[in-house]
């Protein structure tokens, strides 16, 4: 055999030894993980807890492959942090608002009636330093690995049996909620309860409640709530925006390469950013939708939402007093919601007489 033909041959076999010892090793890397969710169903399911698993199948060419679990399955819906952490799932798909009750930082970086609108929260979370201190925030106090995962456009702020407009038609209104709206909604006179989503429908069936808050327009027709109610009221002042979070168990985290753990932040990211878009387009369509199905779309008077406005600021205030992570990421809000202050006047050209 010649000499030439000889060299060429081993470098054929030594390529082939390195690309299968890679794959080897990629194999041996592999990671299956369960997610578990608050969500029975649903675009947050589909577009958020699903669609993130199919991204990072994609990106990471199948070196990690998530089952995802509907609420209830793997621990309780409103429990999805404690369930990761506990190691019963790798991952979790939920609202970081959720765990409010243990430090009520949470629902700034969640949403709350005193928040920014979806743009402005993306703008701060992703280039305004948001996102680092939810990282922070997450890892310090719940050992966490945490990041933004699918988000709001504006929610609806009640699918109703009763008409509701102004402040006077909130007076003793029984509403499902949660988070800071509950304690908000107190000082409005209405009279709110918590709940998990799958028990919304049937609470509200049963005029349990009066009404209900849960998603934007789109993500409400799903549940079938313009079924058994009449009134829609809009907008959801209660949340003007809502970003939803991924939570990874911090012993599954340390697992991944690193190359892995920047594709998983990519996929959560692409995600957010592709679900605003999928919320505010199928949004429209939903508008017609509920108007065409018989129900009566109510625009909150002016008064309320300012008023709305106003006493989740105050709220804020007074949760930042005595808690130094509140006062952190609630002064660094203010701030950069004052740098926007202006943005309408020369992003917004007017397009009506």
């Amino acid at each position: 055999m010649p000499h030439h033909t000889k060299i060429v041959l081993c470098a054929v076999l030594l390529i082939g030894s390195a690309l299968t010892a890679t794959t080897s090793a990629q194999k041996a890397r592999a990671q299956k993980w369960k997610m578990a969710t608050s969500w029975p169903g649903g675009p947050l399911m589909d577009h958020g807890a699903k669609a993130f698993a199919e991204r990072v199948e994609l990106l990471t060419d199948g070196r990690i492959r998530i089952q995802v679990f509907a609420a209830g399955v793997l621990g309780k819906p409103l429990k999805v942090s404690d369930t990761v952490r506990a190691g019963v799932a790798q991952c979790g798909h939920t609202w970081i608002g959720y765990d409010w009750g243990k430090d009520r930082t949470a629902v700034l970086f969640g949403g709350y009636a005193g928040s920014f609108n979806t743009e402005v929260m993306l703008h701060w979370l992703y280039e305004g330093g948001g996102a680092e201190l939810w990282a922070q925030w997450r890892q310090e106090n719940f050992k966490l690995v945490s990041r933004p995962l699918y988000t709001r456009t504006a929610e609806v702020f009640l699918h109703s049996h009763k008409r509701v407009e102004t402040l006077e038609d909130l007076q003793g209104l029984k509403i499902r909620t949660v988070g800071a709206w509950l304690e908000i909604a107190k000082q409005l006179g209405a009279s709110p309860l918590a709940s998990a989503g799958g028990e919304v429908y049937p609470m509200l069936d049963r005029k349990v409640i009066d009404a209900t808050e849960w998603g934007t327009l789109w993500e409400n027709v799903s549940p079938g709530f313009h079924r058994i109610t009449r009134y829609v009221i809009v907008p959801g002042v209660h949340q003007p925006t809502a970003p939803f979070e991924l939570v990874i168990n911090g012993r599954a985290w340390k697992k991944l390469t690193p190359r892995d753990r920047k594709l998983v932040d990519l996929a959560a990211k692409m995600v957010t950013l592709e679900s605003w878009l999928k919320v505010g387009h199928e949004d429209i369509g939903a508008y017609h939708f509920f108007r065409d199905q018989g129900n009566e779309i109510v625009v909150l008077s002016p008064e309320a939402q300012l008023k709305v406005k106003q006493l989740g600021i105050e709220w804020a205030q007074r949760q930042a007093e005595g808690n130094d992570w509140f006062r952190k990421v609630f002064d660094h809000q203010r701030a950069y919601e004052e740098r926007w202050k202006d943005a309408p006047a020369f992003r917004n050209p007017v397009t009506e007489p």
